[in-house]
C-alpha cells in the first residue's frame, strides 16, 4: 500500500492519500526526483512548507526519502509536491581542491562539507590525481572523480541516495538476480526500442596534451584506430593533462581510453509493468528473442509512474 508521509518540520507530520507519484533517477549528474499529486479538499489552505520532509513507501519498499522544493494547486482538488533527495545539495558551484586521492575520500569530504547523511561508501581504490575545479558544480566533481576511476581501474561506480542516506556502490554490486527478476516479452515489457549509436560517447580517436612550463611546449599524444576512422569518420575525444604526469603515465591513459571509447553504445529503452526494486544504476537483466537481446543491461535512467494503483516504469538501459 502507497504511503506518503510529509513532516513539516513544525511537528505537523501528515499521512496523505494520491492520486499519482513519479520517481525518477538518473545514474549520473542529476539528484532523485519525486513528483505526487496529493488529494485534498481544499488545497489552497494545506501548508506543505518548501524544505519539508517527504517519505514515500510501499509496503515493505522503502521508495523515496527527499525534501520538497516546490508546491502547487489547479482548479482541481489535486495539490501537487515536487521533492528531491539529498543529490540536490550537491548542485552549487564552489571552488574544490583535492590532492592525490580515492574517489571514495573525495566524494565522502564532499557529502560531509555539504552537511549530508552518508551511509555505505565502498573503497574505490585508485587515487585519482591531484586537481583543482574552480566555480565547478559539486556534482560535475563527483562525476570527474568517478569517471577518472573508471578510465583507469575499469570499474564503474555509482553515487546515489538510498532512502535518506548517500550511497557509493559499483555497479557489479547492484545487480538483480535474474532468477529473482527479469524484463522480457513474457515478463513485464509492453514496449521497447532498441538502438546502436556512434552518435555520443564514442571516439576512435583520442588526443591527449600537455604543458611544459620548463621548456614552454606542448606535448601531444595521440592514439586512434585507423579502421574505424575509414568506417565513421574521424571522431575525436580531448584532453588536457597536469604536467606532473608521466609519459608512461599518459600513453597508460591513452591506451585505456582509447579501448573504452573506440566501439558503438547499444541502448535500449524499455516501457514495462513496474518493480519498486529497479533504480538508475542498477543491472537487469533482459530477454526479447526477437531482436536476440539476452543480457544483464546497466540502468542509466528509470522513471517510475504510480496511478490509480497501477506500476508501471519506462527504463534507459546501456551494454557496459
Amino acid at each position: 500500500m502507497m504511503e506518503v508521509l510529509i513532516d513539516n518540520r513544525d511537528g505537523t507530520i501528515w499521512d496523505m492519500p494520491v492520486s499519482s507519484v513519479q520517481w525518477k533517477t538518473s545514474r549520473i549528474g542529476k539528484a532523485g526526483t519525486l513528483d505526487a499529486k496529493l488529494i485534498i479538499e481544499q488545497p489552497t489552505k494545506f501548508p506543505v512548507n518548501n524544505g519539508a520532509i517527504i517519505r514515500v513507501t510501499d509496503g515493505s519498499y522503502k521508495i523515496f526519502y527527499g525534501y520538497v522544493f516546490e508546491t502547487g494547486f489547479s482548479t482541481s482538488s489535486e495539490f501537487s509536491v515536487k521533492a528531491y533527495d539529498q543529490l540536490r545539495y550537491l548542485m552549487y558551484n564552489d571552488t574544490f581542491v583535492f590532492s592525490a586521492t580515492t574517489a571514495t575520500a573525495g566524494i565522502k569530504k564532499i557529502a560531509h562539507d555539504a552537511g549530508l547523511k552518508v551511509g555505505t561508501f565502498e573503497e574505490t581504490g585508485y587515487k585519482v590525481p591531484a586537481m583543482v575545479e574552480d566555480n565547478k558544480k559539486a556534482l560535475d566533481v563527483v562525476a570527474k572523480f568517478l569517471d577518472s576511476t573508471l578510465i583507469t581501474t575499469n570499474r564503474n561506480y555509482v553515487l546515489f541516495d538510498n532512502f535518506g542516506k548517500l550511497e557509493l556502490r559499483n555497479i557489479n554490486n547492484m545487480a538483480i538476480q535474474a532468477d529473482d527478476f527479469y524484463i522480457g516479452e513474457e515478463s513485464l515489457l509492453f514496449d521497447f526500442e532498441y538502438k546502436k549509436s556512434i552518435d555520443e560517447e564514442t571516439y576512435n580517436r583520442v588526443k591527449i596534451v600537455q604543458d611544459n612550463k620548463k621548456t614552454g611546449k606542448r606535448e601531444v599524444y595521440i592514439a586512434q584506430d585507423s579502421a574505424n576512422i575509414a568506417k565513421w569518420g574521424r571522431l575525436q575525444e580531448f584532453r588536457k593533462v597536469d604536467e606532473k604526469m608521466t609519459a608512461a603515465q599518459i600513453k597508460d591513459l591513452l591506451d585505456k581510453l582509447i579501448k573504452l571509447r573506440n566501439r558503438e553504445t547499444k541502448s535500449l529503452k524499455l516501457n514495462c509493468l513496474g518493480h519498486w526494486k529497479v533504480r538508475a544504476g542498477c543491472f537487469v537483466f533482459v530477454y526479447i528473442e526477437k531482436i536476440g537481446v539476452k543480457q544483464y543491461f546497466l540502468v542509466d535512467e528509470c522513471t517510475h509512474n504510480w496511478e490509480g494503483g497501477v506500476h508501471t516504469m519506462q527504463l534507459d538501459l546501456k551494454v557496459i
